[in-house]
This record gives structure tokens, sequence and C-alpha cells, in this order.
């Protein structure tokens, strides 16, 4: 089937997609590094990366020869028999990480789903009959039904409830409200280092320190969400490594796969094996091409150099954006960075005017333009990117006026 611009595959859509995105009509035909095209050759400076996916930038040259090597030979085979990419990927992501077991999946929510199993498992081995997770106020783990338990918001609740009992919300804010909430019956914390669907919210070293104090005195284990925050979005290969407290599980995607699908949940040594024989699994974790992807992407995005570059960008995008008309607040780590807004601008339009003006942005929330480019930005292109996101804003205003 061929189609002959956007207007056709809105038609398309309108007629045979379940209507679950906002989709800007533009349609992305080619990248390369933090460039993008659209169907009609114009230009785009990427500050997204498909929701921080890219981190290596678009096609990169090691991922993209690592993938067609791949999937010449073989696609896959079933994790019933060994592979070679799967296994390599297992020992790199540990050893890059806490050194203990992984499991591989295919997104940030089937990671996560297996982060819940693997801690209410831990809490029955240690007794405790109806086991409970401590989330954080304003977390974002997913979309599936154990997920979004785990995600504080009601409307979710009315459409598609009841969902799983055993989560016990928190502030985000609060030390002293997040170690009175954890007991006996708490089977882990489970948090993002920094809140990317909340609007780039880093939580506090004193929070981080308090849950992993917590844990360690009620036996829970400390789970962090890496999904948006690893494979070096802030200047280090995993946000913990920047804080007070190494958690016992970390959960990984997004940008894990060099743009292919995969997703891990990765414990450290004390944690033993995690789950068992026939406990969990996933029909196509670990497959030959996504290892490979993935493989290729840790290599990439742990050279020293490149999160020394991540470090350094990231404060250059930040004195950039401090100095935008109609920018209150900027909320970073490394290239992660959250803009908050001046009352009565609408961030999706900023979004809009940005795509219109040449930039990729995304807008979390009405307050909120959330910043993502891939790691390999180069000067040039964050300073040519943050002139066209002033372009944006002061348009913005004059049509608001």
């Amino acid at each position: 089937m061929s189609v002959s611009g956007i207007e056709e595959l809105q038609a398309l859509e309108a007629r045979y997609a379940m209507p679950t995105y906002a989709r800007a009509p533009v349609e992305f035909v080619r990248g390369r590094g933090c460039l993008l095209w659209d169907s009609e050759g114009r230009e785009y400076i990427d500050f997204f990366s498909g929701l921080s996916v890219h981190n290596a930038g678009h096609c990169h040259p090691a991922i993209v020869a690592a993938v067609r090597d791949q999937v010449g030979e073989l696609a896959g085979s079933s994790n019933l028999y060994y592979s070679s990419p799967a296994i390599q990927l297992h020992a790199k992501l540990s050893e890059a990480s806490l050194g203990g077991r992984v499991f591989l999946c295919n997104s940030g929510t089937e990671a996560n789903e297996c982060a819940i199993k693997l801690a209410r498992r831990h809490a029955h081995q240690r007794g405790v009959d109806r086991p409970e997770i401590v989330v954080l106020d304003g977390g974002f783990h997913g979309r599936t039904l154990g997920a979004l338990s785990a995600t504080a918001r009601p409307a979710d609740e009315e459409l598609f409830g009841p969902l799983l009992e055993g989560f016990v919300l928190v502030p985000r804010d609060d030390p002293t409200a997040l170690g009175v909430a954890v007991g006996e019956r708490t089977a882990a914390v489970l948090l993002e280092p920094v809140q990317g669907e909340a609007g780039v919210h880093p939580i506090g070293d004193d929070v981080l320190g308090a849950a992993r104090e917590a844990c360690d005195r009620s036996g829970a284990l400390l789970v962090f969400d890496e999904i948006q925050t690893g494979m070096g979005r802030t200047g280090e290969l995993w946000a913990y490594e920047l804080g007070p407290a190494m958690p016992d599980v970390l959960t990984a995607a997004k940008a894990l796969g060099g743009g292919l699908p995969v997703g891990a949940c990765v414990t450290a040594p004390a944690v033993g094996e995690g789950l068992g024989l026939g406990e969990h699994g996933s029909t196509f974790g670990g497959g030959s091409v996504a290892a490979r992807a993935a493989l290729a992407a840790l290599e990439v995005l742990s050279e020293p150099s490149l999160l020394a570059s991540v470090r350094d960008l990231g404060k250059l995008l930040e004195r950039r954006c401090v100095d935008i008309d109609g920018v209150e607040q900027v909320r970073r780590r490394g290239l992660m960075v959250g803009l908050g807004l001046r009352d009565g601008i609408d961030s999706r339009e900023v979004a809009e005017a940005a795509l219109q003006s040449g930039l990729v942005v995304n807008a979390p929330n009405p307050r909120t333009v959330r910043l993502l480019p891939p790691l390999v930005v180069a000067e040039a292109e964050v300073i040519g990117g943050c002139d066209r996101l002033a372009e944006a804003l002061e348009r913005t205003r004059r049509s608001g006026a």
C-alpha cells in the first residue's frame, strides 16, 4: 500500500487505528544524528529523541551495522535455545550496572512488571502475605494494569479499574513520609530518580537516601525505574550514579535498544536469582536483532567522553533556556530538561510553534516543555535549537496576546 501524503495517512488512521495518540501533522522519513527530515524534505533539529529512545542519535553507524549484520543471519530462535547476542547482553548489562541477574523483555512497562513480580515474590519469601509497594506522587511506570497501579492517576482507576491493590502513594519531596510508609509489609520502594512524564522533576537526595535507609531497615527492595533516565541521559550511564543510593533492582528500556524495542530488569547480587524457571517469560525478549542493537548502543553510550559531553552540553542548554523569555524554571539532569513556563503560556501551543520552526520538543503537561536531545548533539545544534525554541515562544505569546 502506498500513500501520497499526510492527508491520506490521516484518513487511514481515522478509519483503522484506535485513537490513542494525538499526532502532529508531520511524517518523519529520515534521520541522521540529531536531525530529522519529513516527507516533504524539510529539516528539523530533534530535541525529543523519540521520547529518549534515540540517545545515540538517529541511525548511528555502529547500531545500523549491528542490526544489518544480524538480520541477514538470524532474527531469533526463541528463549528455549541459546543465543549469543542475548547472553552477551545479559552479561554486558549486568556488568555495566548492578552486577546481578538480568531479565530481557521488549519495553519499559514489561521491565517494571517484572520488577513488581520480583518484589512481591521476594516479600513472600520473607513471610509477607499481602505485600505493598511504596511509590511516589508524580511517578509514571507504564500502561499495563500492574504499572498503572503504581501510577497515581485517578482517571485510570475510573476507566480501567479495579487496579491492583497494594500500592502506597507518598509525596515525592517528603523523606519523612516515605520512611513512615515503609514497614513490615513493604515489598519495595519503586521510583524514578528523575520523574520524566511529570515534567522532569529530579528526586532529592534526601528522599533517595530515606528510601535506601527504609528498605535496609525493612528488608524491602529499592527499585529504580531508569527507563528514561538511563543509558547516559543524565551524564552518567545510570542516574543512580549521581545520587546517594544504589538500588537493588533497576529497570531499563527506551535507549537501551538503540531504536529497537528492548527492556530489561536488572538485580544486584544480594537479590539472588530473582525469578526462577517458568515464573516469567517473554516471547520476543532477547531476540537476536534487538540484542545486537542493544549491545552496540551500550558500547556507544558508555563512552566516557560522550558522558562528559552530556554534562557539559546540559549546562549550556540550561544557560540558553534560562535566557528565553517565557521560561520561568529550568529543571535538569544532564540532557534531560523540563522548562516551566510563565502563566498564560500553553506548552502544547509552544510545541506546535516549535515544530513549525523546525524543532521537535514535547509537552508532557500544559505548563512544561520537555527537552530530550540525542546525546550526540553538537554545541551548534544546542544553540540553534534554543534559538528556534525562543522564536516559538515569542510567536506563542504574540498569538495569545
